[in-house]
């Protein structure tokens, strides 16, 4: 089988609530909705990818638990392909608890990681590395990623980079060089450039390796860079109300992706993604609103 994308990154389960306030003290406070559902950045694009049509599999290790076999069987039923998942038995999965303010769609997360161990290299599947367009990775699994870029460098495809807000840490300089597609949050790129400035954090990330460069802004969109000196803004786009920002930012690197496999135009992937992302805010859970190919399309032609 052919993919378009392949994933190598943590797949979590979310438990998400809707409360009144974030907690910045001791609080006891009733919670409004609350949804359970897979979770983890690779692991959210890679869905939203399939919700779009694309081909796509995703490379892990989970624990045997019920948390682990929750996210096979919301992979399959995505039609994500689990054959690069290794199941650690006796071992537990990652989760994460997510509050979400109801006045604007803002978050508070804490993170369990689980004790399922880290995938090796020698647990990647190359043949799945090798039978695809693009590999996204976001520097977890640390050794199986660098493993993993290399296969795929060796291979011809491309390799994306997910850098995450607050996620930056000098480790990443020895992957950055075999990075084709960096995306990053406003937040990383400023750690790694010691810049607020976002051209310069964008050129000093350019310097490393990367032929392209997005750096998201939230709700200030995003900025587009390419080597051979392309620089655009793109506005985020506009819902009637956003109600959680969970899984924005993945949908985002998902929906560009899908846009780069397509043969799109940066301008174009950019806006497509920026769509995708806003849609993905008008439910609670990092994947209850992604779109469809045809509901992207329709948003796009008929934005607020």
């Amino acid at each position: 089988m052919r993919f378009d994308v392949v994933g190598l990154g943590v797949s979590t389960v979310d438990l998400i609530f809707t409360v009144d306030e974030l907690p910045g003290r001791e609080v006891v406070q009733r919670a409004g909705e609350s949804v359970v559902a897979g979770g983890g950045p690779v692991a959210t694009a890679l869905v939203t990818l399939a919700r779009l049509g694309a081909a796509t599999s995703m490379l892990d290790s989970i624990g045997s638990d019920f948390f682990g076999s929750f996210i096979q069987r919301e992979f399959t039923a995505e039609g994500v392909d689990t054959g690069g998942l290794v199941v650690a038995q006796g071992r537990t999965t990652s989760k994460a608890s997510i509050l979400v303010r109801k006045s604007d769609g803002a978050r508070a997360i804490t993170f369990s990681p689980g004790d399922a161990p880290e995938l090796t290299p020698d647990e990647v599947r190359v043949d799945i590395i090798r039978a695809s367009k693009i590999l996204h990775l976001n520097g977890r699994h640390w050794d199986a990623c660098l493993h993993a870029a290399r296969l795929a460098k060796e291979a011809g495809v491309l390799v994306s980079f997910d850098g995450g807000a607050h996620r930056y840490t000098n480790q990443h300089l020895s992957i950055l060089p075999q990075v084709d597609i960096c995306i990053a949050a406003h937040n990383y790129a400023a750690a790694f450039a010691g810049t607020e400035d976002v051209a310069q954090a964008a050129k000093a990330l350019l310097e490393t390796g990367p032929c392209m460069v997005v750096v998201t802004q939230g709700a200030a969109g995003s900025r587009v860079f390419s080597k051979d000196g392309l620089d655009f803004q793109q506005q985020a786009h506009r819902v009637d109300r956003v109600v959680d920002t969970t899984g924005a930012g993945d949908a985002y690197h998902g929906a560009f992706l899908y846009g780069l496999a397509r043969g799109f135009s940066l301008e174009a992937s950019a806006s497509f993604a920026s769509a995708v992302a806003a849609l993905n805010t008008c439910a609670l859970g990092g994947r209850a609103a992604l779109p469809s190919l045809a509901e992207t399309e329709m948003f796009l032609q008929h934005p607020l």
